[in-house]
């Protein structure tokens, strides 16, 4: 669950990206993430998703050049550092977080349930922006979509779940989503449990969720809004495994940058 914002503070930002941001023509989405940090902000990197070393010296660099005072890489690869006073320290001066692409199951296998994973939420409540890209970014809600198969028709069976760090328990995020053809596991994803707006996110493109729990939209592609508010039937408790599946009354947006949607009212505007 996301930690309690206390009394005269607002939550920080939430900015799940698509995964492949631009970082050399046009990073308009990274900036904007250094910029939502603060003047010369102290930015953290958790490469933890990735199988690649040089990751974290890549989000250095550009974090650098797009005007970060400071960029630490927290290379947390065992559980063990989770519990490290030292890395606890640094994540508490932190202007802002960022947790880099890869494998979603890496990231919450290792930083689940330990002191990193409080302070990641705390930080947030306290005013902090937290960004995630591809696996960064499907590790942030509550609910995190693990894997699935591909295909725009929703089928039971068709997405696992697992537990994400719970900086929100409003939405449920799957990335890459116009490039991989996903908005079949995103629905069956919402379809366990149609509580949550569903944010599938294009390639270069962050869905910024502002503390009134507004989205606002930025960057190259579309965030596809699936609300699930108003779903009258699923037929998802009856089906077979690998059956297709039915919903009525689903709403779906397409949103490009500039584009809000509010999740208290459930209204999408330009």
């Amino acid at each position: 669950m996301p930690a309690v914002v206390e009394t005269g503070r607002q939550r920080g930002i939430i900015m799940p990206i698509g995964g492949a941001e631009d970082k050399i023509r046009e990073p308009r989405v990274l900036k904007r993430f250094v910029g939502l940090c603060g003047q010369n902000p102290r930015i953290v990197v958790i490469p933890t998703a990735s199988s690649r070393k040089d990751i974290g010296s890549e989000y250095t660099k550009l974090f650098s050049e797009l005007g970060a005072a400071n960029v630490d890489v927290l290379n947390l690869i065992e559980r063990e550092q989770c519990f490290d006073e030292r890395v606890i320290d640094l994540l508490n001066a932190a202007d802002g977080v960022f947790m880099t692409g890869g494998k979603q199951m890496r990231l919450s296998t290792t930083l689940g349930g330990t002191p990193v994973a409080k302070v990641l939420r705390r930080l947030n409540a306290d005013g902090k922006p937290v960004a995630g890209t591809s696996a960064g970014a499907a590790i942030i809600p509550e609910h995190m979509i693990a894997s699935g198969d591909e295909g725009a028709t929703p089928h039971e069976g068709m997405v696992t779940l697992a537990p994400g760090l719970g900086f929100t328990n409003k939405v449920m995020v799957d990335q890459h989503f116009r490039q991989r053809d996903r908005i079949g596991r995103l629905i069956t994803a919402l379809a366990y449990n149609p509580f949550a707006v569903g944010l599938g996110i294009d390639e270069d493109t962050a869905a910024i969720i502002h503390s009134d729990n507004v989205i606002e939209v930025i960057g190259s592609g579309a965030v596809t809004i699936v609300d699930p508010s108003q779903l009258t039937h699923t037929s998802i408790d009856e089906a077979e495994r690998g059956a297709p599946v039915s919903m009525i009354n689903l709403r779906v947006h397409i949103l490009v940058e500039g584009g809000r949607f509010d999740l208290e009212r459930r209204a999408a505007r330009l």
